[in-house]
């Protein structure tokens, strides 16, 4: 989903294996243990950004990361960004968005702009809150999406769970199966491991803005589009001024 890291064999699921020392016939956490579990915690709490309308400051509340599920939400800078982008793209016309694994950008849109027409595709059913803007998703079967869905979407945001050849190419048949003929744009968000692999699965080039996610972790992360935002996103960036 919106980043992708591997689980953290740290994390609480080592809490079963732990053993807790008795004081006074108290069981007293390992200080490991009580990290892991620190972390848990404070992945856990729910996040809250903030976004501008209309020059005052409202909130975008958001259902705790599960980090199982390769969950991190994007932070507000770049949530507001990508949004921004996307209304562009929709030009003020009746155009349908797909938000594919990117919960993050689903709420900031409908908070901007509560008239676009969105569908979130996501795997998590805590989603299922959003009603008939909620499609569960599986990346592993993109042939089980509706079929009132194919060819449906002008503008395609994906987020892939994993930074993996295997997951992008499963997500790239979903998009295929999304995206109108025609003139439509689509957005990538994932590492920057996934250059070369975005080019010759999707033709995607990479833009100069740089994606950040709320909890800070260690993966680069970049934006990619079929098409030539011109100044916005930072402009398409050539092989030559990528940073390795």
């Amino acid at each position: 989903m919106e980043e992708q890291l591997e689980l953290n064999p740290n994390s609480v699921n080592g809490l079963s294996e732990s053993t807790a020392a008795l004081v006074d016939d108290e069981p007293v956490l390992s200080s490991h243990t009580l990290a892991a579990l620190k972390e848990f915690l404070a992945e856990q709490k729910s996040l809250s950004a903030t976004v501008s309308d209309a020059g005052e400051s409202e909130e975008v509340a958001l259902v705790s990361e599960d980090w199982r599920l390769s969950q991190f939400w994007y932070s507000s800078e770049t949530a507001t960004t990508v949004a921004e982008e996307v209304l562009t793209l929709c030009n003020n016309v009746d155009s349908r968005v797909a938000c594919i694994a990117c919960p993050t950008l689903y709420a900031y849109l409908k908070k901007m702009d509560p008239n676009v027409s969105l569908q979130l595709l996501e795997f998590d059913k805590r989603f299922e809150q959003y009603g008939s803007d909620y499609t569960f998703y599986d990346y592993n079967h993109p042939e089980e999406l509706p079929s009132e869905m194919k060819h449906s979407y002008k503008v395609v945001v994906a987020d892939p769970p994993y930074l993996s050849e295997e997951c992008l190419k499963k997500v790239a048949e979903a998009i295929s199966f999304l995206i109108q003929p025609g003139e439509s744009f689509l957005l990538l968000l994932t590492g920057e491991v996934q250059k070369e692999r975005a080019a010759e699965i999707l033709g995607l080039h990479p833009c100069g803005f740089r994606p950040q996610h709320a909890s800070k972790l260690g993966n680069e992360f970049r934006l990619f589009s079929n098409y030539d935002p011109g100044t916005r996103l930072g402009g398409l960036v050539q092989d030559s001024q990528i940073c390795k």
